[in-house]
């Protein structure tokens, strides 16, 4: 005959069974993610502590011995790209760069995203021939617009002589001149990135309520006033992400500026990841380039950080 504790025994095995499968369905999640975060953590955390220390180091790769850490040189690398002109310069050209090409990128895209909502025929051919520019590699639109702006053959100088803008003899230096090759950089950049810009400020455009345009039409709003007060006020939380997103890919511009002008003239359009590039690879430097890869990289956690929170403060307005 059970006993009343058998019986109390048996009543309380139930709720530890849902205890243990509570605790186990608690965990299995994250047995789930632990493989990739395991890569995760050997392919990106391990190489970015490594910068980190090596960054603190006056590390060259020809002088193994010199990956040692002191704290009386911890801040040697800072300390001289704080006073290095050429990093200063970098850090201008590419706050220059993101600027112009930033805005002008957003502001085209824009016209561009209303223009093709409008499309009432074709619309779906249109979206398709605007993302060619992504289907190429920034190596290779380098190489494209390299080409165009070249002084001898260039596409861009053969049209203004066959217009008559320029003389054969007086064929302009694109790629040389000051500020032209700047100019070029921002101008093949652009290109690259509109299609990106405009697909997301169209998806979003497209996602708008219809209710709130016919109320404004029914109020006799015109077109600039309904795009003014309606439009690009709901487009706020896209703008931010298209722009994070643009900004965050244009700052880290290598390809097309090594391509095109290498830097060049006399580092007028070096920018902050070529000039890293030229101290870690050409000259073997890695403490120096670690160190302003650290620096560029905390510029850009902060630029992001600056966007998500006017992210944030878009979506609490809506």
């Amino acid at each position: 005959m059970a006993t009343n504790d058998d019986k109390h025994t048996a009543a309380e095995a139930p709720n530890r069974l849902i205890q243990l499968s509570r605790i186990d369905a608690g965990a299995f999640p994250f047995l789930l993610i632990l493989p990739a975060a395991v890569v995760i953590l050997l392919v990106i955390g391990f190489p970015l502590l490594y910068s980190l220390y090596v960054s603190f180091t006056p590390y060259e790769l020809l002088r193994p011995n010199s990956l040692n850490f002191t704290f009386a040189r911890a801040l040697r690398n800072y300390d001289k790209l704080l006073n290095d002109a050429i990093f200063w310069r970098s850090l201008g050209n590419t706050i220059i760069f993101l600027a112009v090409s930033v805005n002008l990128s957003y502001v085209i895209s824009l016209a561009l995203s209303q223009l093709l909502a409008r499309v009432t025929f074709g619309q779906s051919l249109l979206r398709t021939l605007l993302m060619v520019p992504m289907m190429f590699a920034p190596i290779l639109v380098g190489m494209q617009f390299r080409w165009f702006f070249n002084a001898n053959v260039g596409l861009v100088n053969n049209f203004l002589i066959s217009v008559g803008l320029i003389q054969e003899q007086g064929q302009i230096a694109w790629l040389v001149d000051v500020p032209l090759g700047m100019i070029t950089i921002i101008i093949a950049s652009i290109w690259m990135n509109i299609p990106v810009l405009t697909i997301i400020l169209l998806a979003g455009t497209l996602s708008l309520p219809a209710e709130t345009f016919e109320a404004a039409e029914v109020d006799g709003a015109s077109g600039w006033q309904k795009f003014r007060f309606i439009t690009f006020p709901l487009l706020a939380p896209f703008s931010y992400i298209a722009l994070t997103i643009m900004s965050l890919d244009i700052a880290r511009a290598f390809d097309i500026v090594r391509i095109m002008t290498d830097g060049g003239p006399a580092r007028r359009t070096e920018m902050l990841w070529t000039y890293i590039t030229r101290l870690a690879i050409e000259d073997t430097k890695f403490g120096l380039g670690s160190a302003m890869s650290w620096i560029t990289v905390s510029l850009s956690v902060l630029f992001t950080l600056y966007f998500f929170r006017q992210l944030v403060k878009a979506r609490i307005v809506q």
